[in-house]
Formats: structure tokens, C-alpha cells, sequence
């Protein structure tokens, strides 16, 4: 079957569409319909959000045929080398305009840092202001707190690779929004697919809801490991919060040595300072 170029294309943008969405996969679905073939001029001039029947029935079997291979559109797809796939994923996401925080004050994209073939990944909430102006996420207070963290587990911050939610500044340092969480996380999760770490630590509350969908306090959150596309995760507390509250870094700790434990990693007797 051979389409018409510009067919092609409508069609790859509508895969396209999904992916930025998080949506990578693709089921084929047996229906029988019997409608006259759309025209790409049909396919273009039909918005994202609303497909008519016609356009559908054009749609299904190009799926079901991978869409000559479009369906595929990660650029980091098949890239083994998770430093190459990490500046893929990091071109992919350029100076975004996804979402309304690009015309709220922020100055660039905080990607993520580390070691791209770290076994420990920690995920956070949102830059701050010292991290929108350097561009790498902690490296406010909150950052020299995590700094601490990881030392006190007698590793280094590049041992690990550290990324947020969201890659962009929220104004006022607000609690990102749903819509900039949903917009913004399929990047991150390209991310991790692409480390591949052993362990990830949801850093607060904002970044345990997001990755696991769990409406719960952080006192039912702490504590266990989850199940997380494979992955284990476990919650404690945002360094912002612990500078906020000191006497949770106890807890903290526990919630690190919990991880140590599992890594195989010799847990030091020294604590969070």
C-alpha cells in the first residue's frame, strides 16, 4: 500500500501528537468499517483534539501497518549509548513551548545531571530560581542539602543522576500544575528509560504523585519500595521540606538506608548532617 506523501506526513504528525502525550504504544484493533478514503487535504484540516469517522478509518490500518515505520519517532530509539540517547532526548525537547511556563518568567530548561549510567536516580519536583539561572537542577539550598544526602551515603552527586518533573521554573516557585506535570513528564520518562537505573528516589510529594499516581500523605508513601515500569522507587522527603522541618532528616535517613540496603551498598554510620 503506498499513501500519498502529504497523507504520510498528516498521519506522522498525528503519531507524533500522541508520543508528546506519553503515549508510545500502539494496539491493533480488528473493525470493520467500509467508508470512502479520506484526502490528505481531509486529514489536515482536522483539529488534534477531534478525529471524524473518516480520518479514523484512514488512521487504523496505517497503524496497524506501524506506519512505515513513523510510529517510531523517539529520536533516541535504538540508541544503546545512554549519553548519546540523554542529548537526543534533550534536542528533542529544545526550547520548549509545550506548555504556559515558557511565557511565565522562565529563563531555560533545566534537563537533568549526573552520570548517565548511574544505578541511583533522583527525581524532584521543579526548578527553583538558582537552577533556572544555572540551568542544572539542586543547586540551590535545597541542592546543598542533597548534596549532603548523597555524601552521607558515601557516594558523590556524580555518581547519581539527578532531574525533576518539570524542566521549567514555575513562577514564584509554585507547586507545578497538572497539565505543565503531564506535559512536561514523558520527557522525563524517556530519561529514565534511557539510564535505566537500578533505584529511583521520588524526592516529595509532588514527584511521588506524579510518577506513581498515588493520591496519599507522605507518611503512607515512605517506607516501601514500588514497582515503577520495572524499576524500584522509593519516596522520603524534598530537601526543601527538611530545611523547612530538620527533625525529618532522621526519617530521611531511613528512607536512604532502606535504598543503600538494596543497592548492596555499605551503609555508613554518619548521618544527614
Amino acid at each position: 500500500m503506498t499513501l500519498d506523501p502529504q497523507l504520510r506526513r498528516a498521519l506522522a504528525d498525528r503519531v507524533r501528537y500522541y508520543n508528546e502525550l506519553g503515549i508510545y504504544d500502539f494496539y491493533r484493533r480488528d473493525v470493520a468499517v467500509s467508508v470512502a478514503p479520506a484526502t490528505p487535504a481531509e486529514i489536515y484540516s482536522e483539529p488534534r483534539d477531534s478525529m471524524t469517522p473518516r480520518a479514523k478509518a484512514v488512521a487504523a490500518p496505517a497503524v496497524e501497518e506501524n506506519i512505515f515505520q513513523v510510529a517510531d519517532l523517539k529520536p533516541e530509539a535504538g540508541v544503546t549509548d545512554p549519553s548519546q540517547a540523554l542529548r537526543l532526548i534533550r534536542e528533542d525537547i529544545g526550547d520548549c513551548t509545550r506548555c504556559p511556563l515558557h511565557k511565565q518568567g522562565r529563563k531555560q530548561i533545566v534537563f537533568g545531571v549526573g552520570d548517565p549510567h548511574a544505578e541511583l536516580m533522583f527525581i524532584g519536583e521543579a526548578p527553583g530560581a538558582d537552577e533556572d539561572q544555572q540551568g542544572e537542577p539542586f543547586v540551590g539550598r535545597a541542592g546543598q542539602l542533597l548534596n549532603n544526602m548523597i555524601k552521607a551515603m558515601g557516594i558523590r552527586r556524580e555518581d547519581v543522576y539527578i532531574a525533576n518533573i518539570i524542566k521549567c521554573r514555575p513562577p514564584g516557585n509554585r507547586t507545578p500544575e497538572r497539565d505543565e506535570c503531564e506535559t512536561c513528564s514523558p520527557f522525563l520518562m524517556r530519561q529514565i528509560a534511557a539510564i535505566r537505573p537500578k533505584a529511583i528516589v521520588a524526592l516529595g510529594a509532588v514527584a511521588a504523585k506524579t510518577l506513581l499516581a498515588i493520591n496519599a500523605p507522605m507518611s503512607e508513601l515512605r517506607g516501601r519500595w514500588y514497582d515503577f515500569r520495572g524499576t524500584k522507587l522509593a519516596v522520603t522527603y524534598h530537601p526543601a521540606f527538611l530545611l523547612r522541618d530538620p527533625r525529618q532528616k532522621k526519617e530521611t535517613w531511613k528512607d536512604l538506608q532502606m535504598v543503600m540496603k538494596d543497592l548492596g551498598m555499605p551503609i555508613p554510620q554518619k548521618s544527614i548532617e
